[in-house]
């Protein structure tokens, strides 16, 4: 049976690089996703959404189909695969419940489904692989080995600034000025 096995990074850089080793241990590009913040990107004209996967991603593999979306409570991000799909359709009103009811569609349980959303409102970015169990181990091994951001420490820091779930209808975050 399939699994979906996601993991937060804090910077576009490091989901991207996870995508290329995925991609080159022969996962194929159909059941990675990445969605994330590159200011580069998502500062740019949404019209030039298309051409910016072949700038940063290569002429091939799953970076090369990036494009804008526009998500409500986050802002622009950068996307790709199957997780951005569910995304694009529920931010045009195809699905229920955003981002959140895009990770939970995938098999990600609401906790944590709300946790990267909210990581990729606060400029993180989030990489999803549907992993068949022969390849789980080395999937995760990847994902793993980029430092992803631990789970419990980032959700204890959220809530000491009054988080308590990902709403949708906020304003982008912007982070504070020290």
């Amino acid at each position: 049976m399939t699994r979906t096995i996601t993991r937060s990074y804090d910077t576009y850089e490091t989901a991207r690089s996870v995508v290329t080793r995925l991609e080159e241990a022969g996962v194929a590009s159909s059941d990675i996703s990445v969605i994330g913040r590159d200011e580069t990107s998502t500062e740019s004209n949404a019209a030039e959404g298309a051409g910016i996967g072949a700038g940063v991603g290569g002429a091939a593999g799953l970076l090369a189909g990036l494009g804008i979306l526009a998500i409500p409570g986050i802002g622009p991000v950068v996307a790709a695969g199957w997780l951005a799909s569910t995304a694009a359709g529920a931010v045009a009103g195809a699905a229920a419940g955003g981002i959140v009811g895009s990770f939970t569609s995938a098999g990600v349980d609401k906790a944590e489904a709300e946790y990267h959303a909210e990581t990729v409102r606060r400029g993180g970015s989030v990489v999803a692989v549907r992993a068949e169990p022969e390849h789980e181990a080395t999937v995760e091994a990847i994902m793993d080995g980029a430092m992803p951001i631990d789970r419990s420490t980032r959700e204890a820091e959220y809530r000491a600034d009054g988080w308590s779930r990902f709403d949708e209808t906020a304003t982008p975050y912007r982070p504070p000025v020290v």
